[in-house]
């Protein structure tokens, strides 16, 4: 017996409430962005600058020790993973150990560190430091250029990608919905004050490729559904083709939300933000591709005859009826 989630034929109308579900996410937008200027974001260490440590020790890593021993210091944001090089041979227990900037100071300083290797050595006598690298506030900025030149290039290559395979109008649709899950997502970490490092970058361009997978099905059956009911008001092309898509769409995003949900709960601190990143990024990208991408290009109006060329009189090409 098949599991089924949706039944084969549905008849939702999805663009039947547009204005409500719309002006939700536009809402939802602009306070997303009062957050940002509002509250912030908590940058990690990667972004605010501090020092790297990296250790070595004859017991085996036990990260939740070492984590509770520094703690007790204070220090603030503190991000411990245990380390797996060759290069040091199966006996040596290795840890990187990165502990934010202090207040005024552009790293650790030097008594601050003998207290985190004293607590650390109440862990595991045996532990030393191998090395102790700073990240100052100029690398730290230098890096946050590179993460918002990252995620704008991904958007404008998609922009281009999704041009060339159909027409502007969709381009600007799935531009549009990417738009909404990255603003919607840096909003959340703002309220949140959730802390914001390069695993989230990565989790934000993840959640870019997702959201532009699920949309650019969309838009494939929304193109073949154009191609075969011509006569058809818009708004019914539309609302049939998200409608054959939803089995999908609910089967895609349920399944990567049960993984996903399996490595919040079990996958640890370190990789806790960015799965957090990455479940909310599934549900605004699956909302979006329907509410948003789709609602742009039915308000601008697309090709009904995809047959034609640009030459044909004015009039035949695009239509916003429906």
């Amino acid at each position: 017996m098949r599991l089924k989630l949706v039944r084969d034929e549905t008849s939702i109308d999805f663009l039947g409430t547009w204005r409500l579900s719309f002006g939700a996410s536009m809402v939802m937008m602009v306070l997303s962005v009062v957050a940002f200027f509002a509250f912030g974001l908590n940058f990690g260490i990667d972004f605010r600058g501090g020092t790297s440590i990296r250790t070595e020790a004859t017991q085996p890593v036990d990260v939740g020790q070492y984590r509770s021993a520094i703690a007790q210091l204070g220090l603030g944001d503190v991000a411990i993973s245990e380390v797996f090089d060759p290069t040091f041979g199966p006996d040596q227990n290795v840890a990187m150990i990165r502990i934010q900037a202090q207040e005024g100071q552009e790293s650790v300083p030097p008594a601050v560190l003998e207290e985190v290797q004293t607590a650390l050595q109440e862990v595991d006598p045996s532990l030393r430091f191998s090395s102790v690298e700073s990240v100052g506030p100029k690398v730290s900025g230098e890096l946050v250029q590179s993460a918002i030149l990252a995620v704008a290039t991904a958007l404008a290559a998609i922009l281009v990608y999704i041009w060339l395979r159909f027409e502007w109008q969709f381009s600007v649709g799935a531009v549009a919905a990417l738009v909404h899950d990255v603003v919607l997502t840096i909003g959340l970490f703002s309220v949140l004050q959730i802390r914001f490092d390069l695993a989230i970058i990565a989790a934000i361009l993840t959640i870019v490729g997702y959201s532009i997978n699920d949309t650019v099905v969309v838009f494939d059956r929304i193109r073949e559904n154009l191609i075969k009911f011509k006569k058809r008001p818009l708004i019914d092309v539309f609302n049939m083709s998200l409608n054959e898509t939803l089995s999908r769409t609910v089967m895609t995003s349920l399944t990567t939300l049960l993984a996903l949900i399996a490595l919040f709960a079990l996958g640890g601190d370190v990789i806790r933000g960015f799965v957090f990143a990455m479940m909310w990024g599934v549900v605004v990208g699956t909302w979006s591709s329907i509410f948003v991408a789709a609602v742009v290009v039915k308000r601008l109006g697309v090709k009904r005859d995809w047959s034609k060329t640009d030459t044909d009189k004015p009039g035949t090409q695009f239509s916003t009826e429906g």
